[in-house]
């Protein structure tokens, strides 16, 4: 079977740039090709529109490789969809999450591809939302490369899905930080409770540390308690809270589970000089 396998690609797509990992076969993956390339603005076109563009720009064509893209939360919206025992079909999952959105987001779901976490009636789930333009956009350009799309896949779920034993049975933040994008997570017991996706427009650190704040007075978190914050913030390696704050960072990755290959690594320095 391993002779008939597909090479495959593993592109991450964000507003500003492009990573490209070329995965062939009988080769190491510590070998793969890399490519990063910024994504050239064109005005105010569609958002993911630059982001497409580029990733044609770069893909090799009639190589018949599977292509598995990872999209950055800039392109994806979420929302905790509550526990509800009276669900029983995935249909009724399915119109429940819908349901949800629409109350967040508005009428504009309806323009919106939606993906539901793993769905327990007592602990709830997460919806992720993509432009369903975006999605077929992709179908197309992967159907006119001779090349198979095989998943598309948002930063947030690949990085939880990695990491998701490390959040321990009690309460649990996590915080996903890339170029300009903050995505912090809340799980007590295995139950969602919240996800905020928010743009960075500033200081990094300050802007976590206001938004940690900020949540944890929604959720009545015990006033004078220090909290943990699981990160991944791969642009961001020396990232840290003021002592005396009340949050210690945990970094997710390290030498026991390092970030699987597909995940952006580049960082702002090695970005400018691709």
């Amino acid at each position: 079977m391993s002779l008939l396998r597909r090479n495959r690609i593993s592109a991450f797509l964000s507003p500003h740039r492009v990573e490209l990992v070329r995965l062939q076969r009988h080769v190491k993956p510590g070998q793969a090709e890399r490519q990063v390339a910024a994504c050239e603005r064109a005005g105010e076109g569609i958002a993911w529109g630059a982001a497409l563009a580029q990733l044609k720009r770069m893909l090799p064509a009639g190589t018949g490789a599977e292509i598995h893209v990872l999209l950055s939360n800039h392109f994806v919206r979420y929302a905790v969809i509550p526990p509800q025992s009276g669900i029983e079909t995935p249909a009724e999952l399915q119109a429940y999450a819908a349901f949800q959105m629409r109350e967040i987001y508005g009428e504009r779901t309806g323009e919106w591809e939606l993906t539901i976490s793993s769905w327990d009636p007592a602990t709830g789930a997460v919806c992720a939302a993509v432009e369903r333009g975006f999605l077929q956009g992709l179908e197309e350009l992967a159907g006119s490369q001779r090349m198979k799309l095989k998943y598309v896949e948002p930063y947030f779920t690949s990085v939880f899905d990695h990491w998701h034993d490390r959040f321990g049975k009690g309460r649990a933040w996590f915080a996903l930080i890339e170029t300009g994008r903050l995505c912090l997570a809340l799980l007590e017991r295995g139950a969602w409770l919240r996800i905020l996706n928010q743009r960075i427009l500033d200081d990094v650190e300050e802007e976590l540390l206001v938004a940690l704040e900020r949540e944890a007075l929604l959720f009545s978190a015990p006033a004078g308690t220090s909290e943990q914050v699981c990160l991944f913030a791969p642009e961001h390696p020396g990232l840290a809270l003021p002592e005396g704050s009340g949050w210690q960072i945990v970094p997710l990755e390290d030498k026991t589970r390092p970030a699987p290959g597909p995940l952006p690594f580049q960082s702002h320095d090695r970005d400018r000089n691709t």
